[in-house]
C-alpha cells in the first residue's frame, strides 16, 4: 500500500461519512465534519448521483428502431398470445409504450445484483441501438462491447443505477392501474432500488420486501462468519394493488352440532387489554344452562364489551366448555367471512417456493447440461405469478434469462386451467466458451427460447397422453385449450430508411445518404416486417389477429377481425381501393409509393375512403 492510499486509510477510519463511491474523499463534507461553515446551496430531500440528468434524455429520446417478426423461431406464430422479443430491454420497452400502455398487470424481473463480474449495458445512451446493432454483428463496428461493471470502477453504484432507472420509469407506463412489479435483489444494491422505485412509483405504492431463503445449505466460505442464505423480491403498486392472499384452510370447518349457519370453527376471545386498560372489558361470562361463571385474565380481557357478549350468547354463538378449569370461545361461520384469503406472509415458504438449487436442477433438467449461474425455481415465481395476476393478465420479464417466467406462467395456466400471457425480453448475450456444449447455443436469448420451445413440447406430450387415457373412459377431458406457443421478434432497424444526422459532410457520404432515402422503405424489407412496424407504430399489440385477404388481385393484411386494413403493395387501382373502402374498416394504410406518383388516384383513394365511413386514411 503506498503512503497516499496508507494515509487515506487512515482518514476513512476517522471520518467514514466523508468517503463517496469509488473511495473518493467529499471535502465540503469534511469541512463540515470539522466545524467549518460551507456553502452547500439549496438542500432538498431526495436521492442524486452521477449521470442522473442523463437517464431522463434516456427516457426521453425515441427509438429509432424495429421489432422484426422470426416466424421460423416461433410456435404457432398466428394464433399465440405468448411474446419472446430479443434485444436491449430499453429500446424494447419505448417500442412497446404505445402498443401495451396501461395494459401489463404484473413485471417480474431479475436484474444484474451488480456482483462486480454481471453484464451491464453500454453508457453511450445516444447511441443505444447502433451500439445494440455492432454488438450482435448486424452492422459493421469498431467491436465495440457492453461490459461488465468492476468493483474497483469509480462509479460502481452510479452505473448500475443509471442502466436500472430508465426501464423502470418506462416499465410504468406499461402497467395497469392496479399492476404490480416484482423485483428479485440482494443486499448489494436493495438501499439504491427501494430509492430509485420509492422515486419512479411513490413511497406510497411500497408494497412489501419478501425474504425468499434462495441458498439451501449454509456457505462456510464467507470471510464474515455469516452465511448470506436470503435474497429480497421488492414489491411496488403503480396506484392501489395488493397481493392476492393465500386461501384460508377450510378444512378447519365442520358443522358438528348441525347449525343451520352451516361450517364453524371456534376462535379465542381473549383480548390485549389490561383491566387499567379497559376495564370494561374485565367481567365474568356465565353459561346459560350451567351457570358456571368463567373469569378472563387480568393482562388481556375479553375481546367484546358485556353487551356485545350478552348478544353473542343470545344468537347462540360462544361454546362454553364441558370442563370447568376451560375457557368460552367464539363460533365463526365460513358462510359469514368477508373473503377467504389471508394476507400473505412477507417470509417466502422455503418448502412451497424453493431454494436456487431447485431452479439449477430444472434448468439441468430441461437443457441437459448446468448454463446458468443461480436460476430462480418455477415453484418460487409460480408464485409471484399467481399474486399477482388473474386470468388473461400479461406478465412481463424484461430481464428474462432462460424464460423461468414463460414456464411459470405455462405451468400455472395449465394448473388452473387459465390463459395469463407472458412478454419474455432478453439481450442475446454471447455464451461463455465452456458454458454450454450445445452448438446451438450461441447467446442467453438461444438458451431462453430452447428452453420455452421443450418446456412446450413436454406439456403437449402430456396433454396428448391425458387426452389418449381420457378416451379409453366413458368420461371426456374436460382440458381447457391451453395456450402453448408463443411469438419471436427480434430488434433491428427500421424498415423505413431515416436520414442520419451524423453523417459525415463530405459529399460522399451526402451523396450516399440522398440514394438510400429515394426509396424510404429499405429494400431488404419484407411485408410482414413492414406490417408490424405499422402496428406497434398503431398501437395495436404484437399478438393481435392479423389475416390475409385478396382483394381485385392484391393482397391485403386485415387487422384486429378488419379494424385495420394494411395494404403493400407497390402498386394500387382503383378497384383495390374500392375493394378496401367496401371493407369498412376504420383504418387503412397504404404505400405511399404504391400511387406511383398519380396525384389523382390518391385524391380519389382520399375521397373513396372518406364516403364509406373510414375514419383515417394513411400513406407511409
Amino acid at each position: 500500500m503506498s503512503i497516499p492510499e496508507a494515509q487515506q486509510q487512515r482518514l476513512k477510519e476517522l471520518f467514514p461519512e466523508v468517503f463517496t463511491e469509488g473511495g473518493k474523499v467529499d471535502w465540503d463534507r469534511l469541512r463540515l465534519t470539522l466545524g467549518e461553515q460551507v456553502d452547500v446551496g439549496k438542500e432538498r430531500f431526495g436521492m442524486n448521483w452521477p449521470g442522473k440528468a442523463d437517464c431522463f434524455k434516456t427516457i426521453q429520446q425515441p427509438s429509432i428502431a424495429t421489432l422484426a417478426p422470426a416466424r421460423e423461431e416461433s410456435i404457432d406464430f398466428d394464433t399465440t398470445q405468448n411474446l419472446f422479443i430479443e434485444g436491449d430491454n430499453l429500446e424494447v420497452l419505448k417500442l412497446l409504450q404505445k402498443s401495451y400502455l396501461g395494459k401489463i398487470k404484473m413485471i417480474y424481473i431479475d436484474p444484474p445484483y451488480n456482483t462486480g463480474n454481471d453484464f451491464i449495458y453500454p453508457d453511450n445512451y445516444s447511441e443505444n441501438l447502433q451500439t445494440y446493432l455492432e454488438y450482435t454483428g448486424q452492422v459493421d463496428g469498431e467491436g465495440r462491447k457492453f461490459n461488465t461493471n468492476a468493483e474497483t470502477d469509480g462509479r460502481f453504484h452510479s452505473k448500475w443505477m443509471n442502466m436500472m432507472y430508465p426501464r423502470l420509469f418506462l416499465s410504468k407506463n406499461l402497467m395497469k392501474e392496479d399492476g404490480l412489479v416484482f423485483i428479485s435483489i440482494n443486499d448489494g444494491e436493495v438501499n439504491n432500488l427501494r430509492m430509485i422505485c420509492n422515486e419512479i412509483f411513490g413511497e406510497e405504492c411500497f408494497v412489501t420486501a419478501l425474504i425468499w431463503k434462495s441458498r439451501q445449505n449454509v456457505d462456510s466460505r464467507a470471510q464474515s462468519g455469516v452465511s448470506i442464505d436470503h435474497e429480497y423480491i421488492v414489491i411496488y403498486c403503480k396506484s392501489i394493488s395488493r397481493l392476492k392472499g393465500k386461501e384460508i384452510d377450510k378444512n378447519k370447518y365442520s358443522n358438528p352440532d348441525n347449525d343451520t349457519r352451516g361450517p364453524w370453527m371456534s376462535n379465542n376471545m381473549l383480548g390485549l387489554a389490561t383491566r387499567a386498560q379497559r376495564p370494561n372489558l374485565h367481567y365474568d361470562l356465565t353459561d346459560p344452562e350451567t351457570g358456571i361463571m368463567y373469569s378472563c385474565p387480568e393482562s388481556s380481557g375479553w375481546r367484546y364489551s358485556k353487551e356485545a357478549m350478552d348478544q353473542k350468547i343470545k344468537d347462540k354463538r360462544i361454546i362454553f366448555p364441558k370442563k370447568i378449569d376451560g375457557r368460552p370461545r367464539e363460533k365463526i361461520f365460513l358462510n359469514e367471512l368477508s373473503s377467504t384469503q389471508t394476507n400473505f406472509s412477507s417470509l417466502l415458504d422455503e418448502d412451497l417456493v424453493g431454494h436456487t438449487l431447485n431452479g439449477t436442477r430444472e434448468v439441468r433438467d430441461i437443457l441437459g447440461e448446468n448454463i446458468f449461474s443461480f436460476p430462480k425455481p418455477v415453484s418460487l415465481l409460480k408464485v409471484l405469478v399467481e399474486q399477482g395476476s388473474a386470468e388473461d393478465d400479461i406478465v412481463l420479464d424484461f430481464f428474462a434469462g432462460s424464460s423461468t417466467i414463460a414456464h411459470a406462467v405455462i405451468k400455472l395456466n395449465l394448473e388452473n386451467q387459465q390463459r395469463r400471457r407472458f412478454i419474455c425480453v432478453q439481450l442475446p448475450e454471447p455464451i461463455e466458451t465452456g458454458q454450454s456444449s450445445n452448438k446451438d447455443f450461441k447467446t442467453i436469448s438461444d438458451v431462453s427460447k430452447e428452453r420455452i420451445r421443450r418446456v412446450i413440447a413436454h406439456v403437449r406430450k402430456e396433454q396428448n397422453e391425458k387426452q389418449t387415457e381420457a378416451k379409453k373412459t366413458l368420461f371426456g377431458t374436460d382440458l381447457k385449450d391451453i395456450d402453448l406457443g408463443f411469438k419471436v421478434f427480434k430488434l433491428n432497424q427500421s424498415n423505413f430508411n431515416l436520414w442520419k444526422t451524423d453523417t459525415e459532410k463530405s459529399a460522399e457520404s451526402i451523396i450516399k445518404q440522398l440514394e438510400l432515402n429515394i426509396s424510404h422503405i429499405s429494400r431488404d424489407a419484407s411485408q410482414e416486417a413492414i406490417l408490424f412496424e405499422l402496428l406497434l407504430k398503431s398501437g395495436f399489440e404484437l399478438t393481435t389477429l392479423v389475416s390475409k385477404e385478396a382483394i381485385a388481385g392484391k393482397s391485403v393484411f386485415s387487422v384486429a377481425e378488419g379494424e385495420l386494413f394494411v395494404c403493400l403493395e407497390k402498386e394500387l387501382t382503383l378497384e383495390l381501393i374500392k375493394g378496401i373502402a367496401e371493407k369498412r374498416p376504420s383504418r387503412v394504410i397504404c404505400l405511399d409509393q404504391g400511387f406511383q406518383n398519380n396525384d389523382q388516384l390518391k385524391t380519389n383513394a382520399v375521397q373513396i375512403m372518406k364516403s364509406k365511413g373510414v375514419i383515417k386514411f394513411q400513406t407511409v
